[in-house]
């Protein structure tokens, strides 16, 4: 039996020595730059006169229908389910710069919050979220910086008490649009209940909204790409 036992751990050992690593984890995309690449080549140049803007954010964003919600407008929506700020900013010239927008609209910080991408501090965060305004802005980019939509608890983490992380972060986010000469959304205020978290009716889980949610987004979204677009 103890030569037996002696055999398999050698053998295991012998598998584990020569095994090659697959394809996928050659090709590991921390930042999930594939998802959009071939759409953001098959996207044309905007025309003269388009008033083109790209969302960029997470699962909110990915699940906020734009052409239902925004109908004719040349609106990109480059949001991806799960994404963390550091995310966002690695792929934010190929998903955003390249595109040529005249406006962009962030969306980002919740995920971090939750420590999607590991524990993450609230200055993390809004290093990330500056790093981004100040990439659109290099590039002639009007940016809406959006607050974070309020949580009382993360289904898949609970126990953070995210709300007055959340809190604490929208007025940063609000303070350095003013500094900056950005335009601030405020989600937030207009979704919010008493706890901090999302009025129920506007979230089935309590952070991703449903149409109702999106519904009181989207005429909020609209005025502050209109102010962007009329800031010179």
């Amino acid at each position: 039996m103890k030569y037996l036992y002696l055999s398999l751990v050698l053998a295991v050992m012998a598998s584990n020595t020569e095994a090659q690593p697959t394809d996928q984890q050659l090709r590991t995309d921390w930042a999930n730059l594939a998802k959009y690449r071939d759409d953001n080549a098959r996207l044309s140049p905007p025309a003269k006169d388009e008033n083109r803007v790209v969302f960029m954010g997470n699962s909110i964003t990915e699940g906020w229908h734009l052409a239902e919600m925004f109908p004719g407008k040349p609106y990109v929506n480059r949001g991806i389910s799960g994404q963390t700020t550091p995310q966002m900013l690695v792929r934010f010239r190929p998903d955003v710069v390249a595109l040529k927008p005249k406006v962009v609209v962030i969306l980002a910080g919740t995920n971090d919050i939750a420590g999607n991408t590991g524990p993450s501090t609230i200055e993390m965060i809004e290093d990330n979220i500056a790093s981004m305004a100040e990439i659109a802005h290099a590039n002639g980019i009007k940016v809406v910086l959006s607050s974070v939509l309020p949580v009382f608890d993360y289904p898949w983490k609970p126990g953070l008490e995210p709300a007055p992380k959340i809190i604490a972060l929208n007025k940063w986010i609000k303070n350095y649009a003013a500094k900056h000469g950005h335009v601030y959304v405020d989600y937030h205020s207009a979704t919010s209940d008493s706890r901090g978290g999302m009025r129920p009716e506007l979230a089935s889980d309590g952070v991703h909204p449903t149409e109702a949610g999106y519904r009181v987004m989207t005429p909020l979204a609209e005025a502050a790409i209109e102010k962007a677009l009329r800031a010179r």
